[in-house]
């Protein structure tokens, strides 16, 4: 339940528009509702300014798609990662506001109302980024932040990235997405100020060892500054540019 909402229970209580009874009613899943194998934490967003957000992977298909129904029953803004396209049919037929993006794998509904200091920048170093880079995309746009796009930019074609110079400088925040070597954030690190997030990604040949290579070079950055989610955690890098782009200025 947003704050807004409970305001608005409140304010209607005070006025008399709404009784006690028909008040509790509304407020008794506060601050979780439990489902017997899930527990929706309702209270979520009045506590960290995001509400819960569902992971699909490993959860069976009919309680995923209880969960993501008693959130929509509750008025809340639906996020859901990681859910492939066969599963996607199931829950989007459940919950009709949903809508499904195949790419990044993520069904959502009532994004969050648009706000913070500046503009997030996505960077992807290769097309084979992009599902990774969009779910980071994606999920800064659902928590109401304004995103730009900067993709294929990756050091194989370095010139490529000199295009998109002004948005990198002008952009608030960065995340930067690359498998392989995972030279990309290294390279944009040594050319902005501002913070700058790096995604490695499972994308290489065999000695890439699913992104642990990219992982480890950009842990290893000589930029100074660039901070590392764990490999393809695009949702995660999205949080944690949403968190910075939101503290006051």
């Amino acid at each position: 339940m947003s704050p807004a909402r409970i305001r608005e229970i409140l304010q209607q209580v005070a006025a008399g528009t709404l009784g006690p009874e028909q008040g509790f009613e509304a407020l008794r899943d506060l601050p979780f509702h439990d489902l017997g194998f899930a527990k929706l934490d309702h209270h979520r967003e009045l506590r960290c300014g995001m509400p819960e957000v569902v992971f699909a992977p490993g959860k069976d298909p009919e309680q995923l798609a209880s969960i993501v129904a008693s959130l929509d029953a509750a008025g809340h803004s639906i996020l859901v990662t990681r859910l492939e396209p066969e599963r996607a049919a199931l829950v989007c037929g459940r919950v009709p506001a949903l809508r499904y993006d195949a790419l990044a794998r993520i069904a959502s509904a009532r994004p969050l109302p648009q706000g913070g200091r500046g503009r997030i920048l996505v960077a992807a170093a290769g097309t084979a980024d992009l599902p990774v880079a969009e779910e980071a995309a994606l999920t800064a746009e659902f928590l109401g932040n304004r995103v730009t796009r900067a993709y294929d930019v990756g050091v194989a074609g370095i010139h490529r990235l000199f295009s998109h110079y002004e948005e990198l400088r002008d952009a608030s925040v960065l995340i930067v997405v690359a498998g392989m070597e995972g030279a990309l954030p290294s390279v944009i690190g040594g050319m902005v100020e501002r913070p700058l997030i790096a995604v490695p990604t499972a994308v290489g040949y065999g000695a890439s060892f699913g992104g642990l290579a990219a992982l480890l070079a950009m842990l290893n950055s000589c930029a100074a500054g660039v901070v590392v989610v764990n490999i393809d955690n695009g949702f995660g890098a999205a949080v944690a540019a949403h968190r910075i782009n939101r503290v006051e200025s």
